[in-house]
């Protein structure tokens, strides 16, 4: 591919990421049905390390961008765009039609006692605490895996284990929040390998 096409590829990205949120903040004021929490009883025994909230953020949207240079050509970086899009739709479902929150407590933790928990809440004051179910960072950060897998193999594996690890030590995620993100991003690239 040509530098011209990276750059565009690019730019277009950071448009979908972008736009993308303003569909997830979308949802957090259109449920269609009562918030409901999905605590388990060994989410109390996952310890709050706010540390993560580095990788949280950090590792996420760098590797989501990375995509860009792998593609081969501008009609796989479509076809990879549109496997996303059709994984905010399957997101926006759930966030509509199941919303769950998680406990106001988890948050209250937050002492912003260092640049971890005032960053962390920083990210709080954007992210209701809703949109819990499944795990959209999870989701989105599998079928990152799956997409560079072919040229990253089992290292690909790594990025949505981190990404759920974070999730839940910042308690921003039930446990059960994570394989489901997991399987739905899973899901998607199946249904997006049977269309492409």
């Amino acid at each position: 591919m040509k530098p011209s096409d990276y750059v565009i590829h690019l730019t277009l990205s950071v448009f979908l990421i972008i736009g993308v949120y303003q569909f997830y903040f979308w949802c957090q004021r259109h449920q269609l049905a009562r918030p409901r929490q999905l605590k388990l009883p060994a989410d109390d025994w996952i310890p709050y390390r706010p540390n993560w909230v580095w990788i949280y953020s950090f590792l996420y949207y760098p590797v989501i961008l990375y995509i860009n240079w792998v593609v081969d050509s501008p009609g796989q970086f479509t076809h990879i765009a549109i496997s996303y899009i059709l994984l905010l739709g399957f997101q926006m479902a759930f966030f509509v039609a199941f919303p769950v929150v998680t406990p106001a407590c988890w948050r209250a933790s937050n002492r912003r006692r260092n640049y971890s928990e005032r960053f962390l809440a920083f990210v709080q004051s954007f992210d209701a605490c809703s949109n819990s179910f499944p795990s959209m960072h999870v989701s989105v950060a599998m079928l990152t895996a799956l997409h560079l897998y072919p040229r990253l193999g089992t290292w690909a594996v790594a990025f949505p284990l981190l990404i759920g690890l974070s999730c839940l030590f910042t308690k921003q995620h039930y446990l059960i929040d994570i394989p489901a993100g997991a399987a739905l991003g899973w899901a998607t690239f199946k249904v997006f390998t049977l269309v492409a």
